[in-house]
């Protein structure tokens, strides 16, 4: 079955889609929630009119309050412990499932960057720790552990719909006042009587309230710590670990700060709603902090153990089918009958030391109960449905080894895929696959303990499924008979492509499908995934070797047939045919020896340029060295210079209207640079003060959109008023200049050199490689994807949010505008990927015009052929673009034997007459004339193939 490109382009991106969505279906595990559909709204217990102030501090790491530093960065905790009445402190660790550790172990994970202040006032007031995050406050609001999908979720920061303890509070008529990131507004509506809320751009606002009377209890903690370079979201202890400090007149005076010991953060929501009198939320997986209300009587600490447990118990019921089975279900059970015998005993008067006794032994069992079911709920999370996890990753790479199969056909002149549907629907491998599958599916779902999402789906979607995937599996076994010999290659056949139907894979070949599989294979660690530059660093200096093995391979290992030689101009009288090919040679085949290694070069000075990831981000590097006040006119002259360079590179296929604006962009970029204090005028005053530049980004913005809007005019006549090339590809190069200019304007001024380099790398690669050695599209898109990839490392980029540099959203703005701040911070940041991408897009349409023209200058070469009579000299017939030979045809000259009657004697004699015979041969073709017939240009004019 054949198919245009287009179809079935968007046919395989459909089913790639939906085996993302079943993968995703099972990588994420289903949420820990009730099944109540009200919130709970009961009071469980008389909260007296207190003031209670909770105050978190974005990445407040362990050791800034309990470590030996703690006295120098937290003095007023220190203060606190040894003068003030209090203090009970523990430190927390954040709680979310981490893919890449074990299951049930857990972690918070942050987003953003923000100080935050929350303050109840007036009332039992309750309040929650700021982060600006969502994951974060729903594990501190609804003591829910938040899973991967809350990260997605938290992209617009939505009302939180869940049950959480702002909105217990706001039910229970406590007054709220809210200082701190207005997101937390967005995320509690309606919830607080009074809030002062700030953007997150800008941080260092704050609100300071009037002296008053001191809290009656005051919680300082954190939403997470940090490591020494500042990042977080990982495994590591200071990331991990953050302080907790409960701060109150109701605890016990202690001598000296003791070792704090270690709770979870999901305790914190039902320790704060037991002591506020509120409900604990429904979803909430936390267990009672004990050590907060030792101080309460041993009736009211078994009351509020009972509470948690009986919360734990009905959350365990609604997520767990084999709820009865679990061991903190039976504890929860044995203890509830327990607490009742003793309460029984305690109406009574019961007053003697087995009352205490028993009470202790009822206490210990409601904690080894709220342990385990706490544990249990929270191991939900790590429970992934492996089998849909399993069958959407067969779906997705069978469909990716299709596409690569396909592909060179899809990127072909005639843009045509033959799909062998039926020769696949007919085989006996088919029939026996689908069995086997089947098998595999009812021995799944029937054996399994744990519910299963693909096994929840009906019979018939489910067998139409294994349908489908043995059919593609049997078409990939028929493509890949069809495209890969199995036979063995000719001794001296070049690796690069052939011009045939069948093709075999070259070392190149080899390598760009290993790098991407075996990158896409290493995302699964986090540890590569936090170094994930030097995976690419290592890829794309063997593509370079690589390259340059093909190159030598070409020039200088295998020999050249006639056959394989270009044609060149028709050479004139003087000159023999054989010098020009020679003279042009030799300057190629050294630019593009050179080219590889000018390209290791260009990328180890990348490197260099800015130090990325987490091993190596703290340590100095040139942009560093660049960047400081010293160095500025270094700096200047290094902007100059790339500025100039970019304009030469950029230039060469764009309209004159385009060249102008193109210049006077890239001086408008220099004059930002400097109005902003990065570079200097030469008549420039040290002294003067800098400005924001908005003008000069305006300036520039204007000749972006006006190189924009002509490439676009001329791209949208190539398509729609004259179908021409040469306009098509303008438009294209003259809308890849823009960007490029719109680049080197968001780009700090040190960075310019990442653009220069990416430019010169393109040209050479396009000119001297990609062109010359015959790569295919695919090869080409590959080796696009990758040098992508390593010039987002090379702009100073990293896999954690703290690289992105947001003042690039502000070029040009008098203040903060959402969509353009957020459209450049975007663009600044995926500057490298993005460029590449359109540059392949270029070349690409630049290659396939050249290649459509090729193919039809030879037909028309060969319909010339055989339409002209043969003469008594040699006719050669080229197509030509301009000055440049793209096909050519030889006629045949007709030849009188003049050795006929040479049929003995000194070879001296023939070769007298062959010398004679050339030298007529030679007068006849300067004084002859070919006459062409009328056929022939109704033959041309046919436009159809031989």
């Amino acid at each position: 079955m054949k198919l245009r490109s287009s179809v079935f382009a968007s046919f395989i991106l459909t089913l790639e889609v939906i085996g993302m969505a079943l993968f995703l279906r099972g990588f994420f595990p289903a949420p820990v929630k009730s099944s109540l559909r009200q919130r709970a709204s009961c009071q469980t217990s008389r909260g007296s009119r207190v003031r209670v102030v909770i105050m978190l501090v974005d990445a407040l790491r362990e050791d800034f309050v309990f470590g030996p530093s703690g006295r120098m960065f937290m003095p007023y905790t220190r203060h606190g412990w040894k003068e003030a009445p209090p203090a009970a402190s523990w430190p927390r660790r954040d709680h979310r499932l981490s893919h890449a550790q074990d299951q049930g172990r857990r972690r918070e994970n942050h987003w953003e960057y923000r100080l935050s202040n929350l303050r109840v006032s007036e009332g039992s007031k309750e309040h929650v720790p700021v982060d600006g995050v969502k994951d974060s406050r729903q594990a501190l609001t609804t003591g829910s552990i938040p899973g991967f999908i809350d990260v997605v979720m938290n992209l617009n920061s939505p009302a939180l719909l869940e049950d959480n303890l702002i909105w217990q509070a706001k039910t229970a008529g406590k007054r709220i006042v809210f200082y701190g990131d207005d997101t937390w507004v967005r995320l509690f509506p309606k919830h607080f009587m009074e809030h002062d809320g700030t953007t997150s751009f800008f941080v260092s606002d704050y609100t300071e309230e009037a002296e008053g009377s001191l809290p009656y209890l005051l919680v300082l903690c954190g939403d997470h710590g940090m490591s020494e370079t500042g990042s977080h979201g990982g495994s590591s202890e200071p990331e991990v670990n953050t302080p907790l400090v409960l701060i109150s007149p109701a605890f016990k005076r202690k001598a000296g700060m003791e070792k704090p010991g270690v709770v979870e953060q999901v305790d914190l929501t039902p320790t704060l709603a037991l002591g506020l009198g509120l409900p604990i939320s429904q979803n909430s997986v936390g267990r009672v902090i004990l050590s907060v209300l030792e101080e309460t009587s041993l009736r009211d600490q078994l009351r509020f153990l009972h509470l948690n447990g009986h919360q734990l118990s009905c959350l365990l019921r609604d997520s767990t089918p084999g709820y009865e089975k679990e061991a903190g279900f039976e504890q929860f059970r044995v203890a509830e009958k327990a607490h009742g015998t003793w309460m029984k005993l305690y109406l009574e008067g019961n007053t003697s030391e087995v009352l205490s006794n028993m009470g202790k032994k009822v206490l210990k069992q409601y904690l080894e109960a709220l342990a385990a079911m706490s544990s249990a709920l929270s191991k939900q999370l790590g429970k992934y449905d492996m089998y849909s996890m399993i069958a959407g990753m067969v779906f997705v790479f069978q469909l990716l080894l299709v596409l690569l199969l396909a592909m060179p056909e899809a990127l072909s002149g005639e843009a045509v895929v033959d799909i062998p549907v039926l020769s696949a629907l007919l085989s006996l491998p088919f029939y026996l696959l689908c069995l086997l599958l089947a098998s595999v599916h009812v021995l799944v779902c029937t054996s399994t303990e744990s519910s299963c999402y693909f096994c929840s789906l009906s019979w018939g979607l489910v067998f139409a499924a294994v349908a489908f995937s043995s059919a593609v599996f049997c078409i990939l076994i028929s493509m890949a008979a069809r495209r890969l010999p199995l036979g063995p290659k000719i001794h001296g056949k070049s690796p690069l492509r052939s011009g045939g139907s069948e093709w075999s894979l070259s070392e190149l070949d080899v390598l760009l499908l290993a790098g991407t599989v075996g990158h896409t294979l290493s995302l699964a660690s986090s540890s590569f995934v936090e170094e994930e530059h030097q995976i690419w660093y290592f890829l794309l200096n063997t593509l370079c070797l690589a390259v340059f093995q093909d190159v030598c391979r070409k020039y200088f290992r295998e020999k050249r047939s006639p056959g394989d030689e270009e044609e060149t101009v028709l050479p004139s009288k003087d000159c023999h045919s054989s010098d020009h090919p020679k003279a042009e040679i030799y300057p190629e085949k050294w630019l593009a020896l050179a080219t590889p290694p000018f390209t290791l070069v260009c990328c180890r000075l990348l490197r260099s340029l800015n130090q990325t990831g987490v091993q190596w981000a703290h340590i100095p590097d040139v942009g560093h060295w660049l960047n400081s006040s010293e160095h500025r006119t270094v700096l200047s002259l290094l902007a100059a210079f790339c500025l100039v360079l970019i304009y030469l590179l950029v230039q060469r296929r764009c309209s004159w209207v385009s060249k102008v604006a193109l210049a006077l962009g890239l001086v408008g970029v220099y004059c930002y640079r400097a109005a902003v204090g990065n570079v200097s005028f030469p008549w420039q005053r040290s002294g003067q003060t800098t400005s924001k530049g908005t003008v000069e980004a305006r300036f520039v913005y204007v000749f972006i959109l006006g190189i924009l809007f002509t490439g676009t005019k001329d791209l949208l006549r190539s398509q729609i008023i004259t179908a021409d090339a040469k306009l098509k590809s303008r438009g294209l190069w003259e809308i890849y200049s823009g960007l490029v200019l719109l680049v080197s304007l968001l780009l700090r001024a040190h960075n310019l050199p990442v653009l220069c380099c990416c430019l010169l790398i393109q040209t050479l690669m396009a000119q001297f490689i990609w062109k010359k050695l015959h790569y295919d599209a695919a090869q080409t898109t590959i080796m696009h994807y990758w040098f992508g990839q390593a010039f987002f490392y090379f702009q100073g980029n990293s896999n954690n949010i703290a690289t992105v540099d947001i003042s690039v959203g502000f070029v040009g703005l008098e203040s903060y505008v959402e969509a353009p701040a957020i459209f450049l911070t975007a663009l600044s940041t995926y500057a490298g990927p993005l460029l590449w991408a359109c540059h392949l897009v270029c070349h690409l349409s630049s290659q396939r015009d050249r290649d459509s023209a090729y193919s039809t200058g030879k037909a028309m070469c060969e319909r010339l052929k055989d339409s002209i009579p043969r003469q008594m000299f040699e006719i050669a017939v080229q197509a030509a673009i301009g000055s440049k030979v793209i096909a050519r045809e030889t006629i045949k000259a007709f030849r009188k034997n003049v050795l006929a009657k040479c049929y003995g004697g000194d070879i001296t004699r023939k070769m007298k007459l062959l010398k004679k015979q050339a030298e007529g041969k030679k007068k006849m073709r300067l004084i002859g004339s070919v006459e062409v017939p009328k056929d022939a240009f109704i033959n041309v004019l046919k436009r159809k193939d031989k």
